[in-house]
């Protein structure tokens, strides 16, 4: 069976456009993810001593914080990956995960679980784009 050089054209342009649109969702997330961790980060370092993860640290486990902050502190500090905060992030991980959490009223273990299996070597795949520019 011959395959038409219109058909060709035709798959190899699908190709190059699904090829160019998942480069571009790869980088859109980075800035996404880079813009929030680093929000998140100042807002610690505004209140607490030290760089981002020990200011984060400080801020998960400072009850006077909403749980969103504190929340928000969790999901930061897997993103970054940074082993000195496994023993905050044990601390406060129950293992009980509900079916919904709401993220303003409790510390949300699904957040803790996937942060504590980021800091073990969970694959981020876009870790590796934005780290240096805090670390």
């Amino acid at each position: 069976m011959k395959i038409s050089p219109n058909l060709k054209n035709i798959f190899y342009s699908c190709l190059v456009a699904i090829f160019a649109f998942l480069i571009l969702f790869l980088i859109v997330t980075t800035l996404l993810i880079r813009s929030e961790v680093n929000k998140n980060c100042h807002a610690a370092i505004s209140k607490y001593e030290g760089d981002c993860v020990e200011a984060l640290i400080q801020m998960l486990d400072n009850q006077e914080n909403s749980f969103k902050q504190r929340n928000d502190s969790i999901w930061t500090l897997g993103q970054i990956g940074d082993s000195r905060a496994l023993e905050i992030l044990q601390k406060h991980y129950t293992g009980i995960i509900p079916n919904r959490e709401k993220y303003d009223e409790s510390l949300s273990q699904y957040e803790m679980k996937k942060a504590l299996k980021l800091i073990d070597g969970g694959i981020n795949i876009t870790h590796f784009i934005w780290k240096q520019k805090y670390f």
